[in-house]
């Protein structure tokens, strides 16, 4: 397998960040679809949530990307969720795109979603340069500063992977990895991994969406599943050493 030099690796752009995002929603999609009855009150990684839980957040956020109206409403009851409850703001967010959306059953959860998926990519895809590039203040999982266009490009693009991942995670159902599409979103989440770890490092992933990754010489050597490195990159499980890193997702 060729080792790829993790300078090397492309920044995923708007443009290519929205075929992504219709790809994973398309995904999405077709994994909501194969569920059981049984698998939507599955617990997941993700605390208070279980299967259906998770995509009504997922949903909430579509809709957001969607309608700015929309959006603006989400934003600001989820500043009065913060206040009232003392979370950040991105969990006072979730916790609104949950409770407004929380009598859906899976099969109108679908259907919501499967509407919306083309319209939030749209959305999205129109945002303007200038209010791409304003700055926003970010509580968790890290305390930073974000350009608007990461949060709509790459944030919303891994976080619903991730969730993808956790649901098969949570009902036993299979994972469509492809090296074009997951392996994509995987090596750009190495390449940010290593700009924030600033440590070398050798990286194997193995599985489908896998690759070897170098950074520097001399450094540690690690070999990981690849879903699994992204899952311990994101907080889920017992990250130790190097990975304790956090690539947001």
């Amino acid at each position: 397998m060729t080792t790829t030099d993790v300078t090397t690796i492309a920044p995923i752009g708007h443009r290519e960040a929205m075929q992504l995002q219709a790809t994973e929603l398309d995904r999405a999609i077709a994994q909501l679809r194969s569920l059981d009855d049984d698998d939507w009150t599955k617990p997941t990684v993700c605390p208070d949530w279980d299967v259906r839980r998770m995509w009504l957040h997922v949903l909430g956020a579509c809709e957001a990307g969607a309608s700015m109206r929309e959006n603006a409403h989400q934003m600001l009851a989820a500043r009065k969720r913060r206040k009232e409850l003392g979370v950040p703001l991105e969990a006072g967010l979730s916790g609104v795109q949950v409770a407004e959306r929380e009598d859906l059953t899976p099969e109108q959860l679908i259907d919501r979603l499967v509407a919306i998926a083309p319209k939030t990519i749209k959305g999205r895809s129109r945002t303007p340069r200038p209010m791409r590039a304003a700055k926003i203040a970010i509580d968790a999982p890290v305390v930073e500063k974000w350009a608007l266009g990461y949060l709509i490009d790459l944030i919303y693009l891994r976080d619903a992977w991730m969730h993808r991942v956790d649901t098969a995670r949570a009902t036993g159902k299979n994972l469509e990895l492809t090296a074009e599409h997951d392996g994509r979103i995987i090596a750009d989440v190495v390449a940010e991994w290593a700009r924030r770890l600033g440590q070398p490092f050798t990286l194997e992933l193995t599985g489908p969406a896998g690759g070897s990754f170098t950074s520097g010489t001399g450094g540690e050597a690690l070999e990981f599943d690849a879903v699994e490195f992204c899952c311990l990159l994101a907080g889920r499980g017992e990250p130790t050493g190097l990975l304790r890193t956090i690539v947001p997702f």
